[in-house]
């Protein structure tokens, strides 16, 4: 293809891919307020100890805070769409492997970070919770709703993101810039970066949820060393294989 048709195949690519995340966001607008309302339940729990309440403090955050909902749940909905156009448009300048490597990826990782972003989701109410504690008594909450959302956004992205990592390491294995026995050889460094995210993202009362949390995570871990020490081990065996052939 010519750099003319690689840029009108870019532009057809990107029509439906902003087609398609118009269509999930207006979607996302009408059940906007079915999720703002899941969002408050924390802040509803507080008030029943004490005051607390969403609130909107300018003219137009209510729908402000409507929008950043539909345009996150507009993203979440169409991304088979956009993730396929993306995919479509790249293919044909990938080498077999680079195919093979990356469909992979891209099968293991988007199924662990929705994984992780519910898991985000679970522990979000505990967080909200907790730090509401350190509220003094005769003192009222009140939370900012375009910070709020924020804040629960980041969090959920977060966890997702840290359920994806795993699947990066194997990747980087696969491509021949990490080995397994360097993944391993980090292997207390990374239970402990595990288990500080851990405590930060979950209530230091809550254990459960804590360990609920790290649980995974750490399987994801020696998950991925195991898959990259069985590429290595073949690896190694298809290169002395291909040396006891050129030295016969």
């Amino acid at each position: 293809m010519t750099l003319a048709e690689h840029l009108l195949e870019l532009r057809k690519r990107l029509f439906i891919a902003a087609i398609a995340i118009v269509l999930g966001m207006i979607a996302g607008f009408v059940v906007s307020n079915f999720v703002i309302s899941l969002m408050s339940e924390p802040i509803r729990e507080i008030a029943e100890s004490k005051q607390a309440s969403l609130n909107f403090d300018t003219v137009t955050s209510g729908f402000d805070l409507h929008m950043k909902v539909a345009l996150t749940l507009g993203f979440v909905v169409s991304a088979p769409v956009w993730l396929y156009q993306i995919w479509a448009f790249l293919v044909p300048g990938l080498k077999r492997t680079e195919v093979k490597y990356i469909l992979g990826f891209i099968l293991t990782a988007i199924p662990l970070f929705f994984a992780g972003c519910f898991a985000g989701w679970i522990v979000m109410p505990h967080i909200v919770e907790l730090m509401a504690g350190f509220t003094p008594d005769d003192a009222s909450n009140l939370y900012q709703a375009g910070y709020y959302y924020d804040f629960i956004l980041k969090l959920v992205l977060a966890v997702g993101i840290a359920f994806v990592l795993p699947v990066f390491l194997v990747l980087l294995n696969f491509v021949g810039v990490l080995s397994a026995r360097a993944i391993i050889k980090g292997w207390r460094i990374a239970l402990l970066v595990i288990m500080l995210f851990c405590a930060i993202a979950t209530p230091a009362a809550d254990v459960i949820s804590m360990f609920l949390l790290a649980i995974p995570m750490i399987i994801l871990y020696f998950a991925a060393y195991l898959v990259s020490y069985v590429n290595d081990r073949r690896r190694a065996k298809r290169a002395a294989k291909l040396e006891s052939e050129y030295l016969s």
